[in-house]
């Protein structure tokens, strides 16, 4: 009988499938794929790349802007009353900073934003539980607070000051029906993006009522309820500025609303571009301060915040 033996010799590698030893370098391999595929970058960020990246856009920004303002004013295109320059708003910065009044201004309208704002916190966060949870109540309210969250927040004071009067808590109530809908609202399309699974998962593991919010329900939907917050901050400040303007009285002391209305009334333009500044300043630092380190936080407990 003839061989079949042709002399040339094949080593036969083993694999898992065939029930044979696997290499242990390559198993090592793959457990650094898979770990450099969960890892996120973290590293701190070189002062000189912060600068250039997230400092220097905005400062350019406002820079072209102020240089445009100004030859507009150059140009003439307005009278002066109407379009006053740069240093000239500059003048009116540095006089109230002298009077001791700019302070008073901001924090007059701030104290009040943030404490209406709390206000709204405690009771849009339960609502909004409540509505994404419960079907009939979702089927009642839910299309009120959508139509509350659009309807304009100055439409609110007329009858604030009628039933409250002219102080602090007429401005409370303005920021509480403009803010409530918008914090309930986020948090239910948060509630509505979890998955179904995560739910299940929760109560097999006993999660139900009261520790299903708080350990399910509330860490999965915080993405959107973060959105809803940074909404709903929004339109607590805009309410505020809107009763500000509309409800004087000596009792509430002057906020930056009621400056914009003074400027206004003394047909002061100079005076008017200062309000407008530091209303601006105030919503920048409010989400610079808080809601972008929130927002970075819950970016990089989820792996989506990677470091370049």
């Amino acid at each position: 009988m003839a061989s079949t033996d042709t002399g040339v010799h094949i080593k036969k590698h083993s694999s898992p499938a065939a029930g044979g030893p696997q290499d242990p370098h390559d198993l090592a391999g793959l457990e650094a794929g898979l770990d450099a595929l969960d890892s996120v970058e973290v590293g701190r960020t070189p002062l000189r790349e912060t600068l250039i990246r997230k400092v220097l856009p905005p400062v350019t920004a406002v820079a072209l802007v102020l240089v445009g303002w100004q030859l507009l004013v150059w140009a003439e295109v307005a009278p002066a009353y109407k379009l006053p320059s740069p240093f000239t708003v500059w003048d009116e910065v540095t006089a109230a900073w002298r009077q001791g009044t700019l302070l008073d201004y901001i924090w007059t309208s701030v104290s009040r934003g943030l404490l209406g704002f709390l206000l709204a916190l405690a009771i849009g966060t339960p609502l909004g539980l409540l509505v994404a949870r419960v079907r009939f109540v979702r089927a009642a309210i839910g299309p009120i607070l959508s139509g509350l969250q659009s309807l304009p927040s100055v439409a609110w004071v007329p009858p604030a000051v009628i039933w409250l009067g002219l102080d602090d808590s007429m401005m409370f109530a303005v920021i509480l029906l403009g803010a409530v809908p918008s914090i309930a609202n986020g948090l239910v399309a948060g509630i509505d993006q979890i998955p179904p699974l995560f739910l299940r998962a929760g109560r097999t593991l006993g999660a139900t009522g009261l520790r299903e919010a708080r350990y399910i329900v509330m860490p999965a939907a915080l993405p959107g309820y973060l959105a809803g917050l940074k909404q709903g901050w929004a339109f607590s400040w805009r309410s505020l500025m809107a009763a500000e303007i509309i409800a004087s009285s000596p009792d509430l002391g002057v906020g930056l609303g009621q400056l914009l209305e003074n400027g206004r009334n003394n047909a002061s333009m100079s005076q008017v571009f200062l309000a407008i500044f530091l209303i601006l300043l105030v919503g920048i630092a409010i989400d610079l301060l808080i809601f972008s380190p929130l927002e970075r936080q819950v970016l990089r407990s989820r792996g989506l915040l990677v470091t370049r």
